[in-house]
Protein backbone atom coordinates (compact mmCIF):
# COMPACT_ATOMS: atom_id res chain seq x y z
CA UNK A 1 0.00 0.00 0.00
CA UNK A 2 1.73 3.54 -1.01
CA UNK A 3 1.23 7.14 0.55
CA UNK A 4 -1.84 8.73 -1.04
CA UNK A 5 -2.16 12.04 0.38
CA UNK A 6 -5.89 13.32 1.75
CA UNK A 7 -7.03 16.30 2.05
CA UNK A 8 -7.55 16.78 6.54
CA UNK A 9 -11.23 15.92 6.50
CA UNK A 10 -12.38 16.96 9.54
CA UNK A 11 -11.00 20.79 11.44
CA UNK A 12 -11.93 21.41 15.06
CA UNK A 13 -9.64 24.48 15.60
CA UNK A 14 -10.50 27.00 18.08
CA UNK A 15 -9.70 30.35 18.89
CA UNK A 16 -7.65 31.05 21.66
CA UNK A 17 -10.08 31.86 23.88
CA UNK A 18 -12.74 29.03 23.28
CA UNK A 19 -9.69 26.65 23.61
CA UNK A 20 -8.67 28.16 26.89
CA UNK A 21 -12.00 27.42 27.76
CA UNK A 22 -12.69 24.23 26.54
CA UNK A 23 -9.38 22.95 27.75
CA UNK A 24 -9.77 23.73 31.11
CA UNK A 25 -13.36 22.36 31.16
CA UNK A 26 -12.12 18.99 29.84
CA UNK A 27 -9.42 19.32 32.96
CA UNK A 28 -12.20 19.99 35.48
CA UNK A 29 -14.48 17.26 34.38
CA UNK A 30 -10.82 14.68 34.35
CA UNK A 31 -10.38 15.87 37.48
CA UNK A 32 -13.94 13.98 38.68
CA UNK A 33 -12.57 10.83 37.39
CA UNK A 34 -11.71 8.11 39.95
CA UNK A 35 -10.68 4.59 39.46
CA UNK A 36 -13.42 2.93 41.56
CA UNK A 37 -13.48 -1.23 43.35
CA UNK A 38 -17.29 -1.07 44.63
CA UNK A 39 -19.90 -1.52 41.72
CA UNK A 40 -23.65 -1.64 41.45
CA UNK A 41 -24.72 -4.10 39.50
CA UNK A 42 -27.11 -2.26 37.12
CA UNK A 43 -26.76 -2.97 34.05
CA UNK A 44 -25.12 -0.88 31.00
CA UNK A 45 -26.61 -0.95 27.67
CA UNK A 46 -23.94 -2.80 25.31
CA UNK A 47 -24.24 0.16 23.06
CA UNK A 48 -22.58 1.86 25.51
CA UNK A 49 -19.73 -0.07 25.57
CA UNK A 50 -19.22 -0.34 21.82
CA UNK A 51 -19.25 3.30 21.37
CA UNK A 52 -16.68 3.27 24.25
CA UNK A 53 -14.54 1.11 22.44
CA UNK A 54 -14.44 2.46 19.29
CA UNK A 55 -13.87 5.99 20.55
CA UNK A 56 -10.64 3.79 21.88
CA UNK A 57 -10.56 2.27 18.39
CA UNK A 58 -9.57 5.34 16.71
CA UNK A 59 -6.47 6.06 18.70
CA UNK A 60 -2.99 6.96 16.62
CA UNK A 61 -0.46 3.99 16.45
CA UNK A 62 2.66 2.97 15.29
CA UNK A 63 2.35 2.81 11.55
CA UNK A 64 -1.05 2.14 12.05
CA UNK A 65 -1.70 -1.09 12.69
CA UNK A 66 -3.95 -0.68 15.59
CA UNK A 67 -2.20 -3.31 17.58
CA UNK A 68 -5.23 -4.25 20.00
CA UNK A 69 -8.02 -6.36 20.62
CA UNK A 70 -10.79 -5.42 23.15
CA UNK A 71 -12.84 -8.08 24.44
CA UNK A 72 -16.10 -6.49 26.32
CA UNK A 73 -17.60 -9.29 29.07
CA UNK A 74 -20.91 -9.47 30.57
CA UNK A 75 -21.73 -13.50 30.88
CA UNK A 76 -21.74 -13.74 34.63
CA UNK A 77 -20.03 -17.25 34.55
CA UNK A 78 -17.03 -16.11 32.80
CA UNK A 79 -16.60 -13.02 35.15
CA UNK A 80 -16.62 -15.45 37.57
CA UNK A 81 -13.82 -17.53 35.84
CA UNK A 82 -11.36 -14.30 35.68
CA UNK A 83 -12.51 -13.33 39.35
CA UNK A 84 -11.33 -16.92 40.47
CA UNK A 85 -8.12 -16.99 38.42
CA UNK A 86 -7.18 -12.96 39.43
CA UNK A 87 -7.36 -13.76 42.73
CA UNK A 88 -5.63 -16.95 43.09
CA UNK A 89 -2.71 -14.78 41.31
CA UNK A 90 -3.28 -12.24 44.09
CA UNK A 91 -3.07 -14.57 46.67
CA UNK A 92 0.79 -15.77 45.22
CA UNK A 93 1.44 -12.02 45.26
CA UNK A 94 0.30 -10.74 48.78
CA UNK A 95 2.23 -14.46 50.43
CA UNK A 96 5.65 -13.79 49.43
CA UNK A 97 5.64 -13.11 45.45
CA UNK A 98 6.25 -9.09 45.81
CA UNK A 99 8.81 -7.28 47.58
CA UNK A 100 8.40 -5.42 50.70
CA UNK A 101 8.90 -2.53 49.04
CA UNK A 102 6.25 -3.18 46.47
CA UNK A 103 3.62 -4.22 49.22
CA UNK A 104 4.25 -0.44 50.84
CA UNK A 105 3.06 1.29 48.20
CA UNK A 106 0.25 -0.55 47.52
CA UNK A 107 -0.53 -0.43 51.25
CA UNK A 108 -2.50 3.36 50.83
CA UNK A 109 -4.19 1.85 48.29
CA UNK A 110 -5.88 -0.42 49.90
CA UNK A 111 -5.79 -3.25 47.56
CA UNK A 112 -6.25 -6.64 48.50
CA UNK A 113 -6.77 -10.49 47.40
CA UNK A 114 -10.11 -10.46 47.04
CA UNK A 115 -11.62 -8.73 43.51
CA UNK A 116 -15.28 -8.64 43.97
CA UNK A 117 -15.39 -5.85 41.43
CA UNK A 118 -14.30 -8.75 39.08
CA UNK A 119 -18.14 -10.23 39.36
CA UNK A 120 -20.17 -7.09 40.39
CA UNK A 121 -19.34 -4.82 37.72
CA UNK A 122 -21.92 -4.96 34.64
CA UNK A 123 -19.03 -5.32 31.97
CA UNK A 124 -15.08 -6.13 31.80
CA UNK A 125 -13.02 -4.93 29.35
CA UNK A 126 -10.36 -7.13 28.27
CA UNK A 127 -7.54 -5.51 26.59
CA UNK A 128 -4.83 -7.35 24.97
CA UNK A 129 -1.87 -6.80 22.64
CA UNK A 130 -1.30 -7.49 19.49
CA UNK A 131 2.42 -8.38 19.81
CA UNK A 132 2.78 -9.43 16.18
CA UNK A 133 0.75 -8.97 13.14
CA UNK A 134 -0.05 -12.71 11.39
CA UNK A 135 -0.29 -12.44 7.11
CA UNK A 136 -2.81 -13.96 4.97
CA UNK A 137 -0.01 -16.83 4.48
CA UNK A 138 0.50 -17.39 8.16
CA UNK A 139 4.33 -15.56 8.38
CA UNK A 140 4.70 -13.12 11.25
CA UNK A 141 4.54 -9.31 10.65
CA UNK A 142 6.32 -7.22 12.98
CA UNK A 143 4.08 -4.85 14.54
CA UNK A 144 5.97 -1.24 15.89
CA UNK A 145 5.87 0.62 18.87
CA UNK A 146 3.11 -1.84 20.48
CA UNK A 147 3.01 -0.80 24.06
CA UNK A 148 2.78 3.08 23.20
CA UNK A 149 0.49 2.41 21.16
CA UNK A 150 -1.79 0.40 23.00
CA UNK A 151 -0.79 2.94 26.21
CA UNK A 152 -2.96 5.46 24.05
CA UNK A 153 -5.52 3.49 22.98
CA UNK A 154 -5.80 2.43 26.64
CA UNK A 155 -5.55 5.85 27.89
CA UNK A 156 -8.71 6.52 24.55
CA UNK A 157 -10.80 3.82 26.76
CA UNK A 158 -10.71 5.29 29.93
CA UNK A 159 -11.65 8.70 28.83
CA UNK A 160 -14.43 7.71 27.05
CA UNK A 161 -15.68 5.61 30.05
CA UNK A 162 -15.46 8.69 31.99
CA UNK A 163 -17.25 10.43 29.56
CA UNK A 164 -20.56 8.09 29.49
CA UNK A 165 -20.92 8.54 32.99
CA UNK A 166 -19.33 5.66 33.76
CA UNK A 167 -16.14 4.42 36.03
CA UNK A 168 -13.64 2.02 35.72
CA UNK A 169 -10.27 0.06 37.23
CA UNK A 170 -7.59 -0.95 36.08
CA UNK A 171 -6.33 -4.22 36.90
CA UNK A 172 -3.13 -5.28 35.04
CA UNK A 173 -3.23 -9.59 35.49
CA UNK A 174 -0.07 -10.87 35.36
CA UNK A 175 0.11 -13.76 34.59
CA UNK A 176 -3.25 -14.35 33.12
CA UNK A 177 -2.98 -16.29 29.81
CA UNK A 178 -5.44 -17.99 30.38
CA UNK A 179 -7.29 -15.19 28.82
CA UNK A 180 -6.66 -15.92 25.42
CA UNK A 181 -8.76 -19.22 25.30
CA UNK A 182 -11.53 -17.77 27.31
CA UNK A 183 -12.06 -15.10 25.10
CA UNK A 184 -10.63 -16.74 21.58
CA UNK A 185 -8.08 -14.56 21.50
CA UNK A 186 -4.97 -15.89 19.44
CA UNK A 187 -1.43 -16.91 20.96
CA UNK A 188 0.14 -13.46 19.46
CA UNK A 189 -1.66 -11.23 21.49
CA UNK A 190 -1.08 -10.81 24.77
CA UNK A 191 -3.85 -9.64 27.47
CA UNK A 192 -2.05 -6.39 29.50
CA UNK A 193 -5.92 -5.24 31.28
CA UNK A 194 -8.87 -5.92 32.72
CA UNK A 195 -11.49 -3.16 33.27
CA UNK A 196 -14.59 -3.80 35.01
CA UNK A 197 -16.79 -0.91 33.83
CA UNK A 198 -20.17 0.55 35.42
CA UNK A 199 -21.50 2.26 37.65
CA UNK A 200 -20.40 3.13 41.54
CA UNK A 201 -22.37 1.91 44.72
CA UNK A 202 -24.09 4.55 46.82
CA UNK A 203 -21.03 4.19 49.35
CA UNK A 204 -18.32 3.66 47.26
CA UNK A 205 -15.01 5.04 48.62
CA UNK A 206 -11.69 5.86 46.52
CA UNK A 207 -8.36 6.20 48.61
CA UNK A 208 -7.54 9.22 50.16
CA UNK A 209 -4.24 9.02 48.73
CA UNK A 210 -5.33 8.46 45.03
CA UNK A 211 -6.68 12.39 45.88
CA UNK A 212 -2.89 13.41 45.76
CA UNK A 213 -1.64 14.32 41.94
CA UNK A 214 1.74 16.19 41.03
CA UNK A 215 1.39 19.66 40.80
CA UNK A 216 1.73 21.37 36.96
CA UNK A 217 5.14 22.47 37.90
CA UNK A 218 6.17 18.65 38.94
CA UNK A 219 4.91 17.38 35.79
CA UNK A 220 5.85 20.11 32.94
CA UNK A 221 8.88 21.65 31.75
CA UNK A 222 8.74 24.55 28.83
CA UNK A 223 11.35 25.82 27.17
Amino acid sequence: MSYEPLALPDRVQLSDEDAITQSKALFDYMCKRHSVREYDTTPVPQEVIENIIATAGRAPSGANQQPWHFAAICDPDMKARIRAAAEEEERAFYSGGASDEWIAALEPIGTGVSKPHLTDAPWLIVVFAERYGINADGSRRKNYYVPESVGIAVGFLIAAIHNAGLVCLEHTPNPMKFLNELCDRPSNEKPIMILPVGHPTRDATIPKSAKKKKDLNQIMTVF
